[in-house]
């Protein structure tokens, strides 16, 4: 044992436990199951983008302003987590609090954000039961926004840990696969604004 983390003293903070190279590896293959998950609701999406059932368009109530708020936070919280990664290998744990609660306050703005995107919606009447459309649209944005919700709270968890443990290759390891996580829904976001905002906003 003594010999394995010799050999990998000079790997980043995260990957010098076995344990937390094994965790990293189960997280890649959760995140190919979560890429299954948000492929088939893309799938369905598409293929009730025009179930509108005569009611309430997209275009009608989405709004771009909006939208690029909304995506101005979530892909800047990914920025700011990558710093904090950066931080987290620099052996700075004051720069890893720092920059995860930036992401943090991000990521809570941004849900926030869509929460009222919900209501407006609603009460212009588009909901769950007006059309397929607007089921597969709230199912959809829905799930990616309780994952963006888990996600904050599991960071806070994480930084509470680190915070009384200090910077180990264990709690490195757990900052590291929290970044993965939040990147993956940075990446679904992009998916989400190109093909469900962008095509949206163009068919009236």
């Amino acid at each position: 044992m003594e010999h394995a983390e010799h050999s990998n003293s000079n790997a980043p903070m995260e990957y010098r436990s076995e344990i937390g190279r094994l965790n990293i590896l189960g997280f890649w293959i959760f995140l190919g199951a979560e890429i299954a998950l948000f492929s088939t609701l893309f799938a369905t999406y598409a293929v009730l983008h025009n179930r509108t059932a005569g009611g309430v368009l997209p275009a009608e109530l989405f709004d771009a302003k909006l939208v690029l708020i909304m995506t101005f936070l979530l892909l800047t919280s990914s920025f700011t987590c990558g710093i904090a990664v950066h931080e987290m290998r620099r052996g700075s744990l004051k720069g890893v609090m720092i920059w995860m609660i930036i992401t943090l306050l991000l990521g809570a703005g941004f849900v926030s954000y869509e929460l009222y995107e919900f209501n407006h919606y609603v009460h212009e009447g588009a909901t769950l039961s007006t059309s397929a459309y607007w089921s597969a649209f709230f199912v959809l944005l829905g799930t990616h926004g309780l994952h963006v919700s888990i996600g904050i709270f599991w960071i806070i968890g994480i930084l509470l840990q680190t915070k009384k443990r200090g910077l180990t290759p264990q709690t490195s390891a757990k900052l590291f696969i929290s970044s993965l996580y939040w990147h993956f829904l940075d990446v679904v976001w992009i998916f989400i604004f190109t093909g469900v905002y962008l095509i949206g906003l163009v068919n009236v």
